[in-house]
């Protein structure tokens, strides 16, 4: 068993490696200019360059400061809410983010249960997404797979507990195979961010199956594409 695998196992111990993987692993403390894996908090950043406050929505935010694509706003003095199927991931948003929104959630656009395919606590490839999971690089992820059983929420059921939420500018969808369902389940019409990046492209760099729906949806919502940037595209409210 690693050392990681055998510290995580007790409670004392998993808390001590949270703030190792935060600020010895990530060296969260150091200020940098990108956080993102493709550089989308780059053009995201610059869009926003001359709004010091904002709200933000990072549904499947995986880690506060590696490949995260809001860290760069949050650094500026912006706020918002961070959703991840894994309570490890909203433990690190936790300590990171104490002002955020932090909420450990499977968002689809029905109540359903789902398969977990569950590949370790600190990993970003996690899914309920089956057909993500079955052509996912076996030797790289999933090793050691854990199967478990979620229930999803719609993303309005879950800002119903959430009061004072302001205006939402900015929203990230990176869900591993299940981003359009994550994206049915948020009302465009009704939050009208200016801007959205969600990850449209495989690890190929193909074109998800979900690819043209996600399009065809933005784009009755009013949204044009901007720019792609890796396996994320990003598009404008017109």
């Amino acid at each position: 068993m690693s050392l990681k695998n055998l510290l995580i196992k007790n409670s004392l111990t998993y808390k001590i490696y949270i703030y190792y993987n935060l600020y010895i692993r990530h060296k969260a403390h150091k200020i940098r200019r990108q956080y993102s894996q493709w550089g989308e908090d780059l053009v995201i950043e610059n869009f926003f360059k001359n709004k010091e406050k904002g709200f933000y929505v990072d549904i499947g935010c995986f880690h506060p400061v590696f490949y995260n694509n809001t860290c760069l706003l949050y650094n500026k003095g912006w706020t918002g809410i961070n959703i991840d199927l894994n309570q490890t991931s909203i433990d690190l948003f936790n300590i990171i983010r104490p002002n955020d929104h932090n909420i450990c959630a499977a968002v689809a656009e029905e109540v359903q249960e789902y398969d977990l395919f569950f590949d370790n606590a600190f990993s970003p490839v996690n899914t309920i997404n089956k057909s993500y999971y079955e052509s996912s690089n076996k030797k790289i992820a999933f090793k050691k797979l854990s199967k478990q059983k979620v229930v999803t929420k719609k993303f309005t059921d879950l800002m119903e507990d959430i009061s004072n939420i302001p205006s939402i500018n900015f929203l990230n969808i990176d869900c591993e195979g299940h981003d359009y369902s994550v994206l049915k389940s948020f009302n465009l019409k009704y939050y009208k961010p200016e801007l959205v990046c969600i990850e449209t492209h495989d690890s190929n760099n193909e074109e998800t199956f979900y690819y043209k729906n996600i399009i065809n949806l933005l784009n009755e919502n009013g949204y044009t594409f901007l720019k792609k940037c890796g396996l994320s595209s990003i598009f404008i409210l017109k």
